[in-house]
């Protein structure tokens, strides 16, 4: 539990971060738009976070299920379901067997999405680098640990 003077000092450092993330979250949103339709023009934000997801958690080409998707990013199974069908007419995602279960379909990136996907990625990679260079190693470290702290209170 924290004294009532530390919680007085800390609150103008507390306003400060939250108009940090704030902004932070401002520039994503607005990044997520421009990346979206660099992946594909007639693709929203909503679906540049769904794209995102699958290729992350369906790694080396297997697929996901559309249940756990929606559950990794917090939405609701039928708006991830409207997601999908628009990355499935958009050409970029695809409905495969599910190995283990014959019964279920798992989503995975058609080839064309997972070439712009990649390519997109990789091109924010070196943006991220170009940044990234000019900060010393201990901040990059701090930084992300105390990003994975933030995500995991956050959670």
């Amino acid at each position: 539990m924290t004294s009532p003077e530390v919680e007085q000092t800390s609150e103008p450092l507390v306003a400060d971060i939250e108009q940090q993330l704030s902004a932070l979250f401002r520039r994503a949103r607005s990044a997520s738009m421009m990346m979206a339709r660099r992946v594909h023009p007639d693709m929203d934000a909503a679906g540049y976070a769904l794209i995102s997801q699958i290729e992350f958690m369906g790694g080396a080409g297997v697929g996901v299920r559309a249940s756990d998707v929606a559950q990794a990013l917090g939405l609701d199974k039928s708006t991830v379901s409207r997601g999908i069908t628009q990355l499935e007419t958009l050409g970029l995602l695809e409905r495969v067997g599910d190995p283990d279960d014959g019964r279920a379909r798992l989503l995975k990136l058609t080839e064309l999405g997972a070439e712009r996907f990649g390519a997109l990625r990789a091109q924010r990679q070196l943006e991220f680098r170009a940044i990234f260079n000019r900060w010393n190693t201990e901040d990059l470290s701090d930084l992300g640990r105390l990003l994975g702290r933030l995500n995991g209170d956050l959670s």
